[in-house]
Formats: C-alpha cells, sequence, structure tokens
C-alpha cells in the first residue's frame, strides 16, 4: 500500500496525466486506426480528448500507427514499450513509465461520450485505494480507471509473466469501484461501423 493520507485527494491539475488508449489494431474496424476514425467530423480521439482538456496536469496518447497524426492532435505519443499489439495493458504500462504525474487517468479512445465530470469524480472516489475503476451499475469498466503510476514495477512482473487481462491485474490491488451509473451510455464503445452509425444519429450532447 502507498503511504499517503487516506485524506489526500489528488489536484488533478498537478498530480493526474490523462492517458488515451489507442494503440490497438482495429480488428473489428477492418484494422482501422479506431482513434483517427471520425465521428461527426472528429477523431474519436479528440472527443476522448475533451474530456481531459484543462481538468489534468497533460494529456498523452498510447498509439502503434500513425505516429505523426496523433503528435497533431496531443503533445506527446506513446508507443507501447514492446511492440506486437499485446494489448490495452501494455499500452497502460507504457503510459505509466511515461507520466510526469503520480496518478494516471486511463480511457479507451473507442469511448467519445464519456462525461465530462469524469476526471473530477473518479479522483474524489479514489480514497485510500491504489486504483479506481469505473462501474456503470452493470458492469465494469476496467480500462476506465485511475491508478498510481508507481504502479508500473508491478504491472511490468504481470506482463513478464503473460498477464494479458487487466480486470485480472486491477484485483491483484486495493482497488474501489466508482459508481456512475447515473450515466451508463456515457460508456458505450465504437467497435463497429453499425456502433459508429448508431452515435452519430445520437443527440450531440457529448461535444
Amino acid at each position: 500500500m502507498t503511504d499517503r493520507s487516506e485524506n489526500a485527494i489528488p489536484n488533478p491539475l498537478t498530480d493526474v496525466t490523462g492517458l488515451i488508449l489507442a494503440g490497438g489494431e482495429g480488428r473489428r474496424m477492418g484494422g482501422r486506426d479506431k482513434g483517427l476514425e471520425p465521428l461527426r467530423g472528429v477523431a474519436l480521439v479528440s472527443h476522448v480528448q475533451a474530456r481531459f482538456a484543462g481538468r489534468v496536469a497533460e494529456v498523452l496518447i498510447s498509439a502503434n500507427r500513425h505516429l505523426d497524426d496523433y503528435r497533431r492532435l496531443a503533445g506527446r505519443v506513446v508507443p507501447d514499450a514492446l511492440g506486437g499489439f499485446q494489448g490495452p495493458l501494455m499500452g497502460i504500462y507504457s503510459g505509466l513509465l511515461a507520466a510526469g504525474t503520480p496518478w494516471v487517468l486511463v480511457v479507451p479512445c473507442d469511448t467519445p461520450a464519456l462525461p465530462d465530470d469524469l476526471v473530477a469524480r473518479m479522483v474524489a472516489g479514489i480514497g485510500e485505494h491504489r486504483i479506481a475503476v469505473a462501474h456503470d451499475g452493470e458492469r465494469l469498466h476496467p480500462v476506465v480507471m485511475l491508478l498510481e503510476r508507481s504502479l508500473a514495477d508491478d504491472l511490468h512482473v504481470a506482463l513478464q509473466a503473460g498477464e494479458r487481462k487487466v480486470g485480472r491485474w486491477v484485483e491483484r490491488h486495493a482497488w474501489i469501484a466508482i459508481d456512475f451509473s447515473d450515466c451508463p451510455d456515457a460508456f458505450i464503445n465504437l467497435n463497429s461501423e453499425d456502433d459508429k452509425r448508431r452515435l452519430e444519429m445520437r443527440p450531440n450532447e457529448e461535444s
């Protein structure tokens, strides 16, 4: 466990880095780079980035392709520390290594309707725990999580041992679920052209 006081709530503007996971192969999108897919004329990753704007110390994008395109959207782009598209845990690990703050808030690039108060609610709920995971009232969303950067070494050991399941790694630590049951649709993923069409038909509340 960390030695910080359980009452010491992190200050997002100085203590939290936002990390957007955009390093996957996009297999369900025909191999296209999901983070750069347009939704209402704006790249998916930019919709997600808007949830961090002015709310965290820095935003990083975890990406393994089209790095120059992503660099035009964020100050720093972080490729996986080891290649081969090894999944979100590798992206998280690489982001922890690159972050300059004690906390990192991870989100996937394909959730363009995340709540505007995501940062505030995740930080407020962390308490004495090392990891906070969003819960929509029915299920957890392990790749929407706030975690201590100091967990990088433990995550590296897990990756070396072959671990690739985010939820299974989270359960090894002191973690808490953060209740977002008031806005379950905020965590809808865009995984296909049909998902994209459905999201485009929704009222543009997230902009």
